[in-house]
Protein backbone atom coordinates (compact mmCIF):
# COMPACT_ATOMS: atom_id res chain seq x y z
CA UNK A 1 0.00 0.00 0.00
CA UNK A 2 1.07 3.56 -0.78
CA UNK A 3 3.89 2.51 -3.08
CA UNK A 4 5.54 5.23 -5.17
CA UNK A 5 7.95 2.98 -7.05
CA UNK A 6 8.83 4.42 -10.44
CA UNK A 7 7.66 7.91 -9.50
CA UNK A 8 9.77 11.06 -9.60
CA UNK A 9 8.95 13.68 -6.97
CA UNK A 10 10.04 17.25 -6.28
CA UNK A 11 9.83 18.47 -2.68
CA UNK A 12 10.42 22.18 -2.11
CA UNK A 13 11.62 23.54 1.21
CA UNK A 14 13.06 20.10 1.90
CA UNK A 15 16.11 20.98 3.98
CA UNK A 16 14.37 20.73 7.36
CA UNK A 17 11.13 20.25 9.26
CA UNK A 18 8.03 19.07 7.45
CA UNK A 19 9.67 19.24 4.02
CA UNK A 20 12.54 17.02 5.10
CA UNK A 21 10.14 14.47 6.58
CA UNK A 22 8.06 14.47 3.40
CA UNK A 23 11.16 13.82 1.30
CA UNK A 24 12.22 10.92 3.54
CA UNK A 25 8.72 9.45 3.52
CA UNK A 26 8.28 9.60 -0.26
CA UNK A 27 11.73 8.10 -0.77
CA UNK A 28 10.90 5.31 1.69
CA UNK A 29 7.84 4.55 -0.45
CA UNK A 30 10.07 4.11 -3.50
CA UNK A 31 10.00 7.50 -5.20
CA UNK A 32 13.04 9.12 -6.75
CA UNK A 33 13.10 12.41 -4.83
CA UNK A 34 14.48 15.77 -5.95
CA UNK A 35 14.91 17.97 -2.89
CA UNK A 36 15.26 21.72 -3.14
CA UNK A 37 15.68 24.73 -0.86
CA UNK A 38 18.03 27.68 -0.48
CA UNK A 39 20.36 25.76 1.87
CA UNK A 40 22.41 23.34 -0.23
CA UNK A 41 24.44 22.06 2.72
CA UNK A 42 21.32 20.90 4.57
CA UNK A 43 19.85 19.53 1.35
CA UNK A 44 22.90 17.35 0.87
CA UNK A 45 22.33 16.02 4.37
CA UNK A 46 18.78 15.02 3.42
CA UNK A 47 20.09 13.44 0.21
CA UNK A 48 22.64 11.40 2.17
CA UNK A 49 19.97 10.30 4.65
CA UNK A 50 17.78 9.03 1.81
CA UNK A 51 20.69 7.22 0.19
CA UNK A 52 21.60 5.63 3.54
CA UNK A 53 18.44 3.50 3.43
CA UNK A 54 18.75 2.69 -0.27
CA UNK A 55 16.65 5.52 -1.65
CA UNK A 56 17.41 7.74 -4.64
CA UNK A 57 17.72 11.51 -4.23
CA UNK A 58 19.05 14.58 -6.00
CA UNK A 59 19.71 17.91 -4.27
CA UNK A 60 19.26 21.13 -6.28
CA UNK A 61 19.52 24.58 -4.73
CA UNK A 62 16.66 26.96 -5.57
CA UNK A 63 14.67 29.84 -4.10
CA UNK A 64 10.91 29.42 -4.46
CA UNK A 65 10.40 33.10 -3.73
CA UNK A 66 12.26 34.13 -6.89
CA UNK A 67 10.52 33.52 -10.24
CA UNK A 68 13.76 33.45 -12.25
CA UNK A 69 15.19 30.77 -9.95
CA UNK A 70 11.95 28.79 -10.11
CA UNK A 71 12.13 28.77 -13.91
CA UNK A 72 15.82 27.83 -13.84
CA UNK A 73 15.08 24.98 -11.44
CA UNK A 74 12.38 23.46 -13.64
CA UNK A 75 14.53 23.93 -16.73
CA UNK A 76 17.13 21.77 -14.98
CA UNK A 77 14.46 19.19 -14.16
CA UNK A 78 13.58 18.98 -17.87
CA UNK A 79 17.24 18.48 -18.80
CA UNK A 80 18.06 15.88 -16.15
CA UNK A 81 14.90 13.81 -15.74
CA UNK A 82 12.58 12.10 -18.19
CA UNK A 83 9.40 12.96 -16.30
CA UNK A 84 7.91 14.54 -13.19
CA UNK A 85 5.10 12.72 -11.40
CA UNK A 86 4.79 14.53 -8.09
CA UNK A 87 5.30 18.08 -6.84
CA UNK A 88 5.11 18.89 -3.14
CA UNK A 89 4.94 22.64 -2.60
CA UNK A 90 6.25 22.90 0.95
CA UNK A 91 8.55 25.95 0.80
CA UNK A 92 7.22 28.68 3.05
CA UNK A 93 8.06 31.50 5.40
CA UNK A 94 6.37 33.81 7.88
CA UNK A 95 6.82 36.98 9.89
CA UNK A 96 5.38 37.47 13.37
CA UNK A 97 4.28 41.08 13.73
CA UNK A 98 1.19 43.03 14.61
CA UNK A 99 -0.70 44.13 11.51
CA UNK A 100 0.08 47.79 12.29
CA UNK A 101 3.81 47.03 12.08
CA UNK A 102 3.99 44.95 8.89
CA UNK A 103 6.15 46.51 6.17
CA UNK A 104 5.74 46.09 2.44
CA UNK A 105 8.89 43.97 2.35
CA UNK A 106 7.45 41.68 5.05
CA UNK A 107 4.26 41.21 3.06
CA UNK A 108 6.07 40.64 -0.23
CA UNK A 109 8.54 38.16 1.27
CA UNK A 110 5.78 35.95 2.69
CA UNK A 111 3.38 36.16 -0.26
CA UNK A 112 6.14 35.72 -2.87
CA UNK A 113 7.24 32.42 -1.36
CA UNK A 114 4.02 31.01 0.06
CA UNK A 115 1.63 31.89 -2.77
CA UNK A 116 3.25 33.43 -5.86
CA UNK A 117 6.15 30.98 -5.87
CA UNK A 118 3.81 28.06 -5.20
CA UNK A 119 1.65 29.03 -8.18
CA UNK A 120 4.52 29.37 -10.64
CA UNK A 121 6.15 26.15 -9.42
CA UNK A 122 2.81 24.41 -9.93
CA UNK A 123 2.45 25.95 -13.38
CA UNK A 124 5.91 24.78 -14.45
CA UNK A 125 5.36 21.29 -13.04
CA UNK A 126 1.91 20.95 -14.58
CA UNK A 127 3.26 21.79 -18.04
CA UNK A 128 5.66 18.86 -17.70
CA UNK A 129 2.99 16.56 -16.28
CA UNK A 130 0.58 17.41 -19.09
CA UNK A 131 3.10 16.15 -21.65
CA UNK A 132 3.54 12.81 -19.89
CA UNK A 133 -0.05 11.93 -19.05
CA UNK A 134 -0.62 13.59 -15.69
CA UNK A 135 0.67 13.79 -12.16
CA UNK A 136 -0.09 14.97 -8.66
CA UNK A 137 0.55 18.27 -6.91
CA UNK A 138 0.24 18.55 -3.13
CA UNK A 139 0.39 21.99 -1.56
CA UNK A 140 1.23 22.52 2.09
CA UNK A 141 -1.39 24.86 3.48
CA UNK A 142 -2.24 25.35 7.18
CA UNK A 143 -5.17 25.44 9.57
CA UNK A 144 -4.45 29.17 9.59
CA UNK A 145 -5.64 29.26 6.01
CA UNK A 146 -9.11 28.44 7.35
CA UNK A 147 -9.22 30.37 10.65
CA UNK A 148 -7.68 33.60 11.86
CA UNK A 149 -4.96 34.22 14.44
CA UNK A 150 -3.12 37.25 15.71
CA UNK A 151 0.39 38.34 14.65
CA UNK A 152 0.46 36.45 11.34
CA UNK A 153 -1.66 38.38 8.82
CA UNK A 154 0.58 37.81 5.75
CA UNK A 155 0.97 34.10 6.53
CA UNK A 156 -2.77 33.64 7.04
CA UNK A 157 -3.54 35.48 3.81
CA UNK A 158 -1.05 33.34 1.91
CA UNK A 159 -2.32 30.03 3.27
CA UNK A 160 -5.94 30.97 2.64
CA UNK A 161 -4.84 31.69 -0.90
CA UNK A 162 -3.17 28.28 -1.13
CA UNK A 163 -6.40 26.52 -0.19
CA UNK A 164 -8.42 28.41 -2.81
CA UNK A 165 -5.70 28.12 -5.45
CA UNK A 166 -5.67 24.36 -4.89
CA UNK A 167 -9.35 24.25 -5.87
CA UNK A 168 -8.89 26.47 -8.91
CA UNK A 169 -5.95 24.50 -10.30
CA UNK A 170 -7.69 21.19 -9.64
CA UNK A 171 -10.62 22.32 -11.77
CA UNK A 172 -8.44 23.55 -14.64
CA UNK A 173 -5.99 20.67 -14.75
CA UNK A 174 -8.08 17.59 -13.97
CA UNK A 175 -8.76 17.18 -17.71
CA UNK A 176 -5.02 16.60 -18.17
CA UNK A 177 -4.84 13.89 -15.51
CA UNK A 178 -3.34 16.25 -12.94
CA UNK A 179 -4.67 16.09 -9.38
CA UNK A 180 -4.13 19.08 -7.10
CA UNK A 181 -4.70 18.75 -3.37
CA UNK A 182 -3.40 20.29 -0.17
CA UNK A 183 -2.51 19.25 3.35
CA UNK A 184 -3.29 21.68 6.16
CA UNK A 185 -1.16 20.99 9.24
CA UNK A 186 -2.12 22.20 12.67
CA UNK A 187 0.56 22.96 15.24
CA UNK A 188 3.58 20.76 14.52
CA UNK A 189 6.90 21.25 16.28
CA UNK A 190 9.75 22.08 13.89
CA UNK A 191 12.99 24.02 14.03
CA UNK A 192 11.11 27.17 13.05
CA UNK A 193 8.65 27.20 15.94
CA UNK A 194 10.53 25.18 18.56
CA UNK A 195 11.30 28.23 20.70
CA UNK A 196 7.63 29.20 20.89
CA UNK A 197 6.36 25.69 21.59
CA UNK A 198 9.09 24.97 24.14
CA UNK A 199 8.04 28.04 26.12
CA UNK A 200 6.12 26.61 29.07
CA UNK A 201 3.34 29.20 29.07
CA UNK A 202 2.89 29.56 25.31
CA UNK A 203 3.32 25.86 24.59
CA UNK A 204 0.82 24.87 27.27
CA UNK A 205 -1.69 27.41 25.98
CA UNK A 206 -1.48 26.03 22.44
CA UNK A 207 -1.71 22.39 23.52
CA UNK A 208 -4.78 23.12 25.63
CA UNK A 209 -6.52 24.59 22.57
CA UNK A 210 -5.99 21.38 20.59
CA UNK A 211 -8.77 18.83 21.22
CA UNK A 212 -6.25 15.97 21.21
CA UNK A 213 -4.12 17.94 23.71
CA UNK A 214 -0.87 17.36 21.88
CA UNK A 215 1.16 18.69 18.98
CA UNK A 216 1.28 16.92 15.67
CA UNK A 217 4.43 15.34 14.31
CA UNK A 218 6.15 15.92 11.00
CA UNK A 219 5.67 12.21 10.30
CA UNK A 220 1.91 12.53 10.65
CA UNK A 221 1.87 15.36 8.12
CA UNK A 222 4.16 13.47 5.74
CA UNK A 223 1.90 10.42 5.94
CA UNK A 224 -1.02 12.54 4.74
CA UNK A 225 1.07 13.77 1.83
CA UNK A 226 2.07 10.20 0.97
CA UNK A 227 -1.57 9.16 0.81
CA UNK A 228 -2.46 12.00 -1.56
CA UNK A 229 0.52 11.07 -3.75
CA UNK A 230 -0.48 7.42 -3.93
CA UNK A 231 -2.77 5.55 -6.32
CA UNK A 232 -5.15 5.03 -3.39
CA UNK A 233 -6.06 8.73 -3.69
CA UNK A 234 -6.80 8.52 -7.42
CA UNK A 235 -10.31 10.04 -7.14
CA UNK A 236 -9.42 12.99 -4.90
CA UNK A 237 -8.72 16.46 -6.24
CA UNK A 238 -9.30 20.03 -5.10
CA UNK A 239 -9.35 19.00 -1.44
CA UNK A 240 -7.45 20.10 1.65
CA UNK A 241 -6.71 17.37 4.18
CA UNK A 242 -6.39 19.01 7.59
CA UNK A 243 -4.06 17.19 9.99
CA UNK A 244 -4.76 19.25 13.07
CA UNK A 245 -5.71 17.16 16.09
CA UNK A 246 -9.29 18.39 15.83
CA UNK A 247 -8.48 22.12 15.76
CA UNK A 248 -11.00 22.97 13.02
CA UNK A 249 -13.74 20.80 14.52
CA UNK A 250 -14.23 23.38 17.28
Amino acid sequence: MFSLKGKTAVVTGASRGIGKEIALTLASAGAQVIVTSRNLEKLNGVKQKIESFGGTATAIQADMGDLKRINAFFAEIVERFSKLDLLINNAGTTVLKRAFDILEEDWDNVLNTNLKGLFFASQAAAKLMKETGGGKIVNIASVLGAVGEELAAPYIASKGGVIQLTKALALEWSRFGIQVNAVGPGYVKTEINAELLDNEKAGSHIRNKIPMRRLGSTKEVASGVLYLCSDEASYITGQTLFIDGGWLAQ
